[in-house]
């Protein structure tokens, strides 16, 4: 091991830990010092020692306060990675204490949320009963940073293309595509051949622009003539959206998989207009297994083993 670790290892104390994370957020380091109910000359020296013992500036003083430098967000995100584990360890002691069979934290993006996590919640529910399952639901850039911190076990969904991989391990599960889907009173609602001009007059209900499918519908919309949609709404909570779309106004991007119902029942139609943008991979988002609760472990099984039903059932 190297210097600055057996170093780490001999002198870093829980406290200083905590106190790097404070100032981290708050960006203050009086602020954190409050937070962390010691003294700012305490604070100041604890945070003089840290930087003695690596070896390193962790925060830049500007007048915008106390910036991490790149070593200190290092140590920041590590910081916060060893408070979840302990924290994990915690609940999970406490869970053995009281005959509980542990509980796990999912962040869900909208592909996953409609078969996946709750054929795989369904599974494990069904072999541990009084295993606690707490589902997230957002965007990658708002749940990634979860799982990196350990406050979220994993994240299901459509997988990142090109962000969001650093120190993740991401396993792809099953293979779904994007459709355009709109109330059954919708003016194009069965129409066949439907080109981009007969979607221009119609306004959108669109997942936020960090999301790899709005990124891919805008691309579509620059090649199109730097088209901008009459309205836009933006939401990946499906619920609201499926409202939204009965109204019969707008039209919806989303995941096929997620409409598969209100397709088969009628209560939405897919449009007739191929997205030059298709199928893509849905998977499963975590920081490695050796990472993980054996109430996480299983859950993951679980969903392994749920999405080789849907891979059978979609080609037989």
């Amino acid at each position: 091991m190297g210097r600055l670790y057996n170093r780490a290892l001999q002198r870093l104390k829980l406290r200083q830990l905590s106190l790097l994370v404070a100032v981290g957020q708050l960006g203050n380091i009086q602020a954190a010092a409050q937070a962390e109910n010691i003294s700012q000359p305490a604070a100041t020296r604890m945070i003089k020692e840290l930087e003695a013992d690596f070896d390193t500036i962790l925060f830049e003083r500007t007048n915008r306060g106390a910036v991490p430098t790149a070593q200190g967000q290092a140590l920041i995100r590590a910081a916060q990675l060893i408070f979840a584990q302990l924290s994990n360890a915690a609940q999970e002691m406490e869970d053995i204490t009281e005959g509980n069979a542990g509980r796990i934290v999912v962040g869900t993006l909208l592909a996953g949320a409609a078969q996946l996590v709750p054929m795989a919640i369904q599974r494990v529910i069904g072999e541990r009963p009084n295993l606690q399952v707490r589902i997230i639901e957002g965007t990658n850039d708002a749940l990634m940073p979860g799982v990196q911190s350990g406050e979220i076990d994993m994240v299901v969904g459509r997988l990142p293309h090109h962000r969001h991989r650093k120190g993740l391990i991401q396993v792809p599960l099953i293979e779904d595509e994007v459709v355009l889907v709109v109330s059954r009173a919708h003016p194009l609602a069965g129409r066949p051949g439907l080109e981009f001009d007969d979607l221009r007059p119609f306004g959108w209900v669109l997942p936020p622009p960090e999301t790899t499918l709005r990124r891919q519908i805008d691309e579509v919309f620059v090649e199109a003539g730097q088209y901008q949609p009459p309205k836009i709404v933006e939401s990946v909570n499906y619920l609201s959206n499926r409202t939204l779309l009965g109204f019969g106004e707008l039209i919806g991007l989303v995941p096929r998989a997620v409409a598969a119902l209100d397709m088969a029942t009628n209560v939405l139609a897919r449009l007739d207009y191929a997205l030059p943008f298709g199928s893509g991979p849905v998977g499963v988002t975590y920081r490695g297994e050796d990472q993980m609760s054996p109430a996480a472990l299983l859950f993951l099984l679980a969903l392994q083993e749920e999405a080789a039903m849907l891979r059978r059932a979609a080609a037989g």
